[in-house]
């Protein structure tokens, strides 16, 4: 009966082992599916978020590109204000030479009309000098 009741124990032990390894499969496809269902959720999420981030990435990029032009503008502004007082400062320095140049020539004309009055009045004098 020892022999009987060892085989009966080692029966017993193999089909519990057998259940175990059978319930372990079925766990382990359980595992597996829902493995396979996260993984394809995490890609889902990855494919979301990267489509997000090249979304934000292209606003960023046409915000800066928008600054961009607004400076470019503003720099081509500049640069024409720039060029313009250049160019009058130098008709301002022409005018202000001929300014003082008419000036001179105001003077000298006021001066030679002042002789010139002078000598008007000398021969109006010696006009009627000789008529006395």
């Amino acid at each position: 009966m020892g022999r009987g009741r060892r085989r009966q124990i080692l029966i017993a032990l193999g089909l519990v082992m057998l259940m175990g390894v059978a319930v372990y499969l079925r766990l382990w496809t359980i595992d597996y599916r829902i493995s396979s269902s996260e993984t394809e959720l995490l890609r889902k999420q990855f494919d979301l978020a990267n489509r997000e981030a090249m979304d934000e990435s292209a606003e960023w990029r046409h915000r800066y590109d928008a600054e961009l032009e607004k400076t470019a503008k503003c720099f081509k502004e500049l640069s024409e204000i720039k060029e313009s007082c250049r160019h009058k400062a130098v008709d301002t320095t022409g005018l202000n030479k001929k300014l003082e140049i008419l000036q001179k020539e105001n003077m000298d004309l006021l001066e030679r009309v002042e002789s010139l009055k002078q000598e008007l009045e000398a021969e109006k004098l010696k006009c009627s000098m000789r008529q006395i």
